[in-house]
């Protein structure tokens, strides 16, 4: 197909669908091949996207964080979550428990950590 794309542009009009697709493919080829020759790149980034959805949604929830206290309140809640989602807990299940917990000895918080808890 590269061949075919060298071999036809200047017989394209570059400002044709087509011609806008080779001149793309032409500008891009370069990712294209390193992608096939490496197996580990994924093709898309939608994980990376996926990651980042809740703090865009989050952008209009956080002007209410009209106080630097709020903001910080804000900050450490999306902290706790995003460390319990990296340590693979269920975030609901994670919440109610540190809750439970602190109501019992809010003077002890080191187990309950992402990494030190034991739900149960």
């Amino acid at each position: 197909l590269h061949v075919w794309v060298i071999n036809n542009k200047d017989k394209i009009p570059p400002k044709s669908k087509l011609g806008e697709a080779l001149t793309y493919w032409l500008n891009q080829e370069h990712k294209l091949v390193t992608y096939l020759e490496d197996g580990r790149i994924n093709i898309d980034n939608n994980r990376a996207e996926r990651a980042v959805k809740p703090f865009v949604i989050g952008r209009k929830n956080w002007l209410f964080s009209n106080t630097a206290k709020g903001a910080n309140a804000s900050a450490m809640l999306y902290s706790i979550v995003e460390t319990a989602k990296a340590n693979n807990l269920l975030v609901d299940s994670y919440l109610n428990t540190c809750l439970d917990e602190l109501a019992k000895k809010p003077e002890s918080i080191e187990h309950l950590l992402p990494w030190n808890i034991k739900l149960g």
